[in-house]
């Protein structure tokens, strides 16, 4: 099923789908990987790393892949807009069952029918379906810090032969202290991310 909202196209699809779509676009695909309702507590660090980051492709070869959200990495999208870039996001259906805003800077999202947000599945080292499609579709992964998805879809780029920049970057102290105190758990002391721990 397709729907068009604003200028972007939303799809919900398969792995196989997304794989032919990017196959016909015959482009190389930068997949930048992070935090998102956990933040940055430097935004404006991100930002430049990733404008940075961008300023080494060229626009007219490169689509930028981010998960389809405006939240934390997903605020890269809008720097990718203003300098050209084919936008897309990879996204469980769990977004949507959430009603999760999407990235007014995102051109094509394609919905992943998943269980899950995206990592390993329990007790496995199969991707699930939408770090699955985020993996395989990608030539070039950034994370610029990140959780545990994000470490899983490292492990597998890695393993995959992929190419793989990490650059660090702290999650929001605050939002990690009150997520704690929500769960009743000790206030965090490391903000590092688990990504970092491959690195």
């Amino acid at each position: 099923m397709i729907t068009q909202l604003a200028r972007s196209t939303i799809r919900e699809t398969t792995p196989e789908e997304i794989r032919a779509f990017f196959t016909g676009k015959g482009m190389r695909v930068l997949t930048f990987l992070g935090y998102s309702g956990a933040e940055y507590e430097n935004k404006a660090m991100m930002l430049e790393q990733g404008t940075r980051i961008l300023d080494q492709f060229d626009p007219k070869k490169t689509i930028v892949n981010i998960g389809a959200t405006p939240e934390g990495i997903g605020a890269v999208y809008e720097a990718a807009k203003r300098k050209g870039f084919l936008t897309t996001g990879i996204v469980s259906t769990q977004a949507k069952e959430s009603n999760a805003t999407l990235s007014p800077c995102v051109d094509i999202v394609f919905y992943v029918r998943d269980s899950t947000w995206g990592g390993f599945r329990p007790g496995t080292d199969q991707l699930s379906p939408t770090s699955k499609a985020m993996v395989e579709n990608s030539d070039v992964l950034v994370a610029i810090g990140g959780g545990e998805v994000a470490k899983d879809e490292l492990i597998a780029a890695k393993q995959a032969g992929k190419r793989v920049q990490f650059i660090p970057a702290d999650m929001n102290h605050h939002i990690a202290r009150e997520k704690a105190l929500k769960k009743a758990q000790p206030a965090p002391t490391d903000f590092r991310g688990e990504a970092s721990a491959l690195f």
